[in-house]
C-alpha cells in the first residue's frame, strides 16, 4: 500500500498530463493531436523548455527564482537583431555575442547574490526593470526584422528526410523515434544491471517494462505526429541537447548534487567544505546564459526583435518547474519533471487558443494550476514530516 502511495506521488503530474491531453483532445474533436498543433507545440513553448532547465537550478537552492529572465531575453535579442539586421554582422559572430552578453548579466546578478548576498528576489526585480529598460534603449522603441535566412535556417527549420519517405511522411523522423526507444531500453537495461550488480534494491520488472512500454509508445505516437507533417523542427534538437545536458548534470555530476545538497540545508553543507557562494553564482549565471539561448530562439522564431518580447516568461519557467515537482522549498526536482510541467503548460495554452478561449482567462487557469501545484507539494511535504 505505502509502494502504491509512492508510485502515485511520483507519477501525479504525468497522470494530470494525460488527463489534460485526453480532455482538450475531447472537447477540440481531435484538433489537438493533429500532426501541425503537435509541431505547433514544440514552436511555440520551446523557450519554456530552456528557460525552465536553468530556473530548476535556482529554485532548487532554497525556492529562489530568477524574475530577470524576460527581460534578458529581450534585452540579449535586441543585441542580436540590431547587429545582424542593422550592422549586417555575421550570424555566428552574433550569436557568440549574444551568449557573451546573457554570461556577463549572469556573473553581474550572480555577484549580488552570492557573494554580497542581497536577495535574488530584489537582484533578478532591478534586473527585470534595467534589461526590459535597455532592450528599448537599444532598438529604440522600434521592431527590427527581418532576420537573416541563415540565421533561421539554424532555429525554425525541419531536419530533412534523408531517408526519402515523400511529400506525406517523413522516414527519418520515424527511425529517430525507434531510434529513441532502442537507446531508452538499453539505457533502461544498464540500470537495471547496475543495480543488482551493486546489491542494491530492484524495482519489480512488471513495473520497469509497464513503464518502458508507455514511454516508448508516447514517443513513437510523437514522432509519428511529427513525420506526418514536416519532420523533426530544428528547434527541438537544440531542446533535446539542453534537456540532455541538464538532466545529466543534476543527477550525474557533483556539481549537480551541490544545487540539491545546498537547497537541502545551507548551513550543512557550507560546514561540509562546499563553497556554497559559488554555487549560487553557478545557478544564476547559468540562468542568464540560457535566456540568451532563448532569446536566440524567440527572435527566429517571431523573425524580429521588438521591445515587448520575453513578457512573462520567466512566469511560464517558474510555474513549469513547480508544476514538474519542483519543492517551494528548495532541494528537490528533476530535469524530466520539468519537462512535464513545461509540456502541461503548453498543452494547455494550446487547447485553451484551439477553443478560442479568452486569453485573460487562460491566465487564471495557469494560475489556478500553479497553486494547485505547489498547495501538493506543501501537502505531500507534511505528510511526510508526520
Amino acid at each position: 500500500m505505502e509502494n502504491t502511495k509512492l508510485v502515485m506521488r511520483k507519477y501525479t503530474m504525468v497522470l494530470v498530463l494525460l488527463l489534460v491531453t485526453l480532455f482538450f483532445t475531447w472537447v477540440t474533436e481531435g484538433k489537438m493531436l493533429l500532426p501541425q498543433n503537435v509541431n505547433n507545440l514544440i514552436a511555440q513553448n520551446a523557450y519554456v523548455f530552456i528557460l525552465a532547465a536553468g530556473m530548476l537550478l535556482c529554485i532548487l537552492t532554497g525556492g529562489n527564482i530568477d524574475l530577470s529572465v524576460g527581460s534578458v531575453v529581450c534585452f540579449v535579442g535586441a543585441i542580436g537583431g540590431t547587429l545582424m539586421v542593422k550592422s549586417g554582422w555575421d550570424i555566428f559572430s552574433c550569436m557568440g555575442i549574444m551568449l557573451l552578453a546573457g554570461a556577463v548579466i549572469g556573473a553581474w546578478q550572480g555577484f549580488w547574490i552570492a557573494y554580497v548576498r542581497i536577495p535574488p528576489f530584489i537582484v533578478t526585480l532591478a534586473g527585470m526593470f534595467v534589461f526590459r529598460g535597455l532592450s528599448n534603449v537599444v532598438l529604440q522603441g522600434m521592431t527590427v526584422a527581418p532576420m537573416p535566412g541563415r540565421y533561421l535556417n539554424l532555429f525554425n527549420s525541419y531536419v530533412p528526410d534523408v531517408l526519402g519517405g515523400g511529400k506525406n511522411f517523413n522516414l527519418t523522423c520515424m527511425a529517430v523515434g525507434i531510434i529513441g526507444c532502442l537507446i531508452y531500453i538499453l539505457v533502461i537495461i544498464k540500470g537495471c544491471l547496475n543495480r543488482s550488480k551493486n546489491g542494491y534494491e530492484m524495482e519489480r520488472l512488471t513495473r520497469v517494462i509497464g513503464k518502458e512500454i508507455i514511454i516508448c509508445a508516447v514517443i513513437l505516437a510523437f514522432t509519428f505526429r511529427l513525420a506526418q507533417y514536416k519532420g523533426i523542427p530544428t528547434v527541438l534538437i537544440w531542446i533535446g541537447a539542453i534537456i540532455a545536458i541538464y538532466a545529466y548534470i543534476t543527477s550525474k555530476t557533483t556539481t549537480g548534487r551541490y544545487f540539491y545538497a545546498v537547497g537541502g540545508n545551507e548551513k550543512a553543507t557550507k560546514l561540509s567544505g562546499i563553497n556554497t557562494n559559488k554555487v549560487y553564482f553557478i545557478a544564476y549565471l547559468n540562468m542568464a546564459f540560457l535566456a540568451a539561448v532563448a532569446g536566440m530562439v524567440i527572435i527566429a522564431r517571431l523573425n524580429s526583435a521588438n521591445p515587448t518580447s520575453g513578457t512573462n516568461y520567466e512566469m511560464d519557467a517558474i510555474a513549469s518547474c513547480f508544476i514538474g515537482g519542483a519543492s517551494a522549498y528548495g532541494g528537490i526536482g528533476t530535469i524530466p519533471g520539468v519537462v512535464i510541467g513545461a509540456i502541461l503548460m503548453g498543452v494547455i495554452n494550446l487547447g485553451m487558443s484551439i477553443m478560442g478561449v479568452d486569453a485573460n482567462y487562460q491566465k487564471v487557469v495557469k494560475g489556478l494550476v500553479l497553486l494547485a501545484a505547489v498547495i501538493f507539494d506543501v501537502v505531500s511535504k507534511r505528510e511526510r514530516n508526520k
